[in-house]
């Protein structure tokens, strides 16, 4: 990055508060996740903030006293905004913006502003306006057209952190706007989820198993997609790089074909407006058959990061989807990455940069499917023609053969189809 670029990043100053029952490491190590995300979303963090306190403080989170401490400190920085990692209400960003006299966001803000920067299809977008409309409107009592002064939309290059995004303008104008487009933009995502819910309808006739690939924000999942299909999906070194559900078949070892989805990363506290605009494209994994939740074997707090996304999928309504576990950067961190699959049951370790470890993962993941399934073999005379299309209608035909007087199939079935071939099967 060249030192203009650098000159124009905002300076930003990182607040975390320790609640019960929380411990001062816990509060460390969000904020330094908080910093991630400022990088990402294009500012530096030039100083921060730690307090402990027994409850929030209702005016201003966190006190009087600390809010003149907060004052100093952003006075010797020159900072353009203070961050908090902490949820604030509106009353609260009001009253800290007014005593500080610089812009208090949350982290909440900050990431939907990097979802704003990073939404490229007609879906995303709207995902992303709506979400950020839904947080922005209870923000805009009591400020009138001081929001105005906060920047453009997603295209103004100089928008502070937290202001970025489609619907800047309409926050300008008034409520009734913003709600008229808040109805609209629920209008033109229900038509888009009828449209993915004819998809999935279509999916289950083909009887083609569905993979989502799961997991932190970072931990690998675009890069194991390409690894597996060369899909082409953009892989960067950044948090919220791909918004975009992309989805590719998969040949698996033993010929199965499956639909496999790279989903949006969670993160721990991913905000509520986000994970609800986004539940129609989250529903892949809620209707997926098998979810890969890959887990970055580097990462800091592993256990949170898993956590954070067990929390996610059960807000979509995908917790009782199987789970295999597959602990990825195994070229980074070998042991951690092989003792992280033998404590978890099933799981495998591979790094989706080098390709160590795919192959065995992709055998387990044709195994659990196949666990998940019924996979025989059926001898069909050759006088039963409507039999046979009936196979090919109600079941995935593996593997096809002509005998004497019959044809030979290997079937994938599940529990409800099966029993009306059981004639057919050829038992071992």
């Amino acid at each position: 990055m060249s030192l203009i670029e650098r000159a124009v990043r905002e300076k930003i100053v990182l607040v975390g508060v320790t609640l019960p029952p929380q411990r001062v490491e816990d509060t460390e190590a969000g904020l330094d996740e908080l910093a991630q995300l400022v990088d990402t979303a294009g500012a530096d963090e030039v100083a921060r903030l730690l307090q402990r306190r027994s409850a929030p403080d209702p005016p201003t989170y966190i006190g009087k006293g600390k809010v003149e401490e907060l004052r100093e400190i952003a006075l010797d920085t020159d900072c353009d905004t203070v961050v908090f990692d902490n949820e604030l209400t509106p009353a609260q960003q009001r009253n800290l913006e007014k005593l500080l006299g610089r812009t208090a966001i949350d982290r909440t803000a900050v990431i939907l502003d990097i979802f704003a920067q990073n939404a490229h299809s007609q879906e995303g977008k709207a995902q992303v306006e709506l979400a950020l409309l839904r947080y922005r409107l209870p923000r805009m009592r009591g400020k009138g057209l001081a929001l105005s002064q906060q920047g453009g939309g997603a295209s103004a290059g100089g928008a502070r952190i937290g202001t970025r995004g489609p619907g800047e303008t309409q926050l300008e104008v008034d409520r009734r706007r913003i709600q008229r487009r808040i109805h609209k933009l629920e209008a033109e995502l229900r038509e888009l989820d009828k449209h993915r819910a004819t998809q999935r309808k279509a999916q289950h006739r083909s009887r083609t198993q569905r993979v989502a690939i799961v997991g932190y924000t970072n931990a690998g999942k675009s890069t194991l997609l390409n690894q597996l299909t060369d899909a082409g999906v953009l892989v960067e070194d950044r948090l919220f790089a791909t918004l975009d559900a992309t989805t590719r078949r998969l040949d698996l070892p033993g010929g199965e074909k499956v639909l496999l989805t790279d989903t949006v990363g969670f993160i721990r506290n991913l905000p509520h407006q986000l994970v609800q605009a986004f539940k129609s494209t989250l529903s892949v994994a809620a209707d997926a058959d098998l979810l890969v939740h890959v887990v970055d074997a580097s990462a800091l707090d592993i256990d949170g990061n898993i956590n954070a996304v067990r929390t996610v999928l059960r807000e979509i309504e995908a917790d009782e989807v199987p789970v295999l576990y597959a602990f990825n950067k195994a070229d980074r961190a070998p042991l951690d990455a092989a003792r992280l699959a033998a404590t978890h049951e099933g799981a495998v370790a591979f790094s989706a940069t080098t390709g160590e470890g795919v192959e065995g993962l992709l055998l387990t993941i044709a195994a659990r499917l196949r666990a998940l399934t019924n996979v025989v073999e059926l001898l069909i005379p050759y006088d039963r023609g409507d039999v046979l299309a009936k196979v090919h209608r109600e079941g995935e035909v593996l593997s096809e053969a002509a005998d004497d007087d019959a044809m030979r199939l290997r079937v994938r079935f599940d529990d409800a189809s099966l029993g009306h071939f059981s004639t057919f099967v050829v038992r071992s």
